[in-house]
């Protein structure tokens, strides 16, 4: 392979290590010059390749965050836009926008290339172990994987599906090495070469990619492999198998002796002593106030490490000010520090504002309450002196007391990838399209003991609060009685679902056809999933993956135009008759 992967290879790399202070891997870090049978030694050489492809990756943050929420309806572009921000919003970009240049994605691709051979060849050469080459070959196979889905997302049919260690940058452009393959057909290549990667867990124990470092744990790093299955069978409709996969991810902790999270972790469960994640309230001169200090917003601003870190998150990866690159949401979200250049879009804030909280009554007093909105509003934006402000990435910058950093350039956070609420209905989606309309709605209103609890609790609960009567992976045991025999605590008896997580009332479900079921619960997952993941970087990808499946690109258009027309873009209207065409969706494919 050519010395400039290598170097490539070494500048990602040196992002990922400056945190590390690993010294085996520093000992092992080869320089410039070395060719790859120097470079490519032993496991810390390995373990240093795989870094190098996620430092190299998380200069992708902006991109991603970017296309996948500012094509879409959440997000707005401020006055301090370029019109290269504004093009991605409403819809007229040029093939010179450098966010819908697709070469830094292939750079990444290329590296991950060039990794996957040189590790295969270290093991074929017997410088790695069986067990050490599978967990790292599968990992940055994954990558790759999700690489060519976001690929595939936004630029639809002109995808160039390139495997070959030896090619370059100007080779993928080159049409008669690598035609161009179409959206379906990438999924079926992806779907056959991610099936039957050798390891499909967390790296193990003992792992010396399984650590902490400087207190981020190294496990919420990786790309989460079965997520990603699931994701790509929910993408080409295989819905039974995505649940499976989901399912898998789900009962992660079943094996765990910490009971905590053998109930809890990635369960979307309450839990222990700190409270969960609920939306919550508090009194503030007897007058009912959200409480900011706990609950629902803490996930956004707690370590990785911690109760609330672990149970939640399943892929983040952390920028801190001790290593490059920066954090580059300071720059897109904030007006301290930053340049403030996207905010929430009147139409997210309206979806909010239509969604009153079921009542709360106050424990021992006589005070009650229910707020006329979604309170994940409050707790995801904030107003800045009449200038609405995005907060997901910015909790670990700005203090919510005062609105202020602690210090202005030390610029912390994380880019959330992937965490249980994305899991959940993602599950629910492939449950109801799978024909378990009743499951799939559980998961997002409030939970299976919720959705199966229909004669009350009582003591003969044998056939409640379960679905143990359906075949895997849709059999879950929420059954909870421990006052007389016989005892049930089920695996699932903490569910609560995303709704009631978030206080809201369960979704109503009309018609007595299983097509009316399916059809709204798909709707209700495409409205839920706005409400609590808005801005993550879900929500383009949402919204095409089922445009596609019901053929049906108004699901795509009248939600862009909404966002435009309200927040007064003058190419509202274009923008709706544009991405009425599939053809529409997708960005210009140009590498040269």
């Amino acid at each position: 392979m050519k010395k400039f992967f290598i170097k490539a290879t070494l500048l990602g790399l040196t992002a990922m290590l400056m945190l590390t202070g690993c010294k085996k891997m520093f000992d092992k870090m080869p320089a410039n010059e070395l060719d790859n049978g120097q470079a490519y030694a032993n496991v810390y050489d390995a373990d240093a390749a795989v870094m190098g492809v996620y430092g190299k990756f998380m200069g992708l943050a902006d991109r991603y965050i970017i296309l996948n929420e500012l094509r879409a309806d959440l997000l707005d572009y401020t006055v301090n836009a370029d019109k290269w921000l504004r093009q991605i919003s409403n819809h007229t970009v040029t093939a010179h926008n450098p966010y819908a240049d697709p070469r830094p994605f292939y750079e990444v691709i290329i590296n991950c290339n060039d990794v996957l051979f040189n590790i295969t060849k270290m093991y074929n050469e017997k410088k790695i172990s069986q067990t050490d080459y599978n967990e790292r070959y599968s990992d940055v196979a994954c990558m790759r994987s999700f690489l060519y889905l976001q690929l595939g997302i936004h630029y639809g049919d002109e995808v160039r599906y390139v495997t070959d260690p030896l090619a370059t940058l100007q080779d993928v452009n080159n049409q008669a090495l690598f035609p161009k393959v179409s959206f379906d057909a990438l999924l079926d290549s992806l779907i056959t070469f991610t099936e039957p990667i050798p390891y499909k867990e967390l790296y193990s124990t003992g792992s010396s990619l399984n650590i902490t470092l400087d207190g981020y744990p190294t496990e919420k790093f990786f790309i989460n492999k079965k997520c990603l299955l699931g994701d790509l069978y929910l993408w080409k409709g295989n819905y039974n198998k995505a649940a499976v996969y989901y399912r898998e991810v789900m009962e992660t902790a079943t094996t765990d002796g910490n009971l905590e999270n053998y109930y809890a972790k990635y369960r979307l469960a309450w839990y222990g002593s700190t409270g969960s994640l609920y939306v919550g309230y508090t009194l503030n001169n007897s007058v009912p106030v959200l409480n900011f200090s706990s609950g629902w917003r803490v996930m956004f601003q707690t370590p990785m490490n911690s109760e609330h870190g672990n149970k939640e998150w399943v892929w983040a990866l952390p920028f801190d000010n001790k290593f490059a690159p920066a954090n580059p949401f300071v720059k897109l979200f904030s007006p301290i520090g930053g340049d403030y250049l996207l905010k929430p879009s009147k139409q997210v804030m309206d979806m909010w504002n239509a969604q009153p909280q079921l009542n709360y009554n106050f424990p021992n007093t006589s005070i009650s309450s229910q707020f006329a909105f979604d309170a994940r509003r409050d707790l995801s934006v904030k107003d800045f002196g009449g200038q609405l402000v995005a907060m997901k990435y910015l909790y670990k910058y700005i203090n919510w007391e005062n609105n202020a950093p602690a210090d202005v350039l030390v610029k912390n956070g994380d880019w959330y990838l992937y965490r249980q609420t994305h899991l959940h209905m993602r599950f629910a989606e492939a449950a109801n399209r799978d024909g378990w309309h009743k499951v799939g709605w559980a998961f997002f209103n409030n939970g299976i003991i919720g959705a199966y609890d229909t004669a009350g609790s009582g003591n003969n609960i044998v056939n409640l609060m379960n679905t143990n009567d359906h075949p895997y992976p849709y059999n879950f045991d929420a059954r909870y009685k421990q006052t007389a025999i016989p005892f049930f605590r089920g695996l699932w008896y903490r569910n609560i679902g995303v709704r009631r997580r978030a206080n809201q009332p369960n979704l109503a479900i009309t018609g007595a056809s299983k097509a009316d079921s399916l059809v709204q619960v798909e709707d209700g997952l495409l409205q839920e999933t706005a409400l609590e993941d808005a801005f993550e970087g879900t929500r383009w990808p949402d919204l095409i993956r089922i445009a596609r499946r019901r053929n049906d690109p108004s699901i795509v258009a009248d939600k862009v135009y909404q966002k435009l027309l309200k927040d007064g873009d003058p190419n509202a209207g274009k923008a709706r008759a544009k991405l009425m065409s599939k053809e529409g969706w997708y960005l210009p494919f140009k590498l040269d």
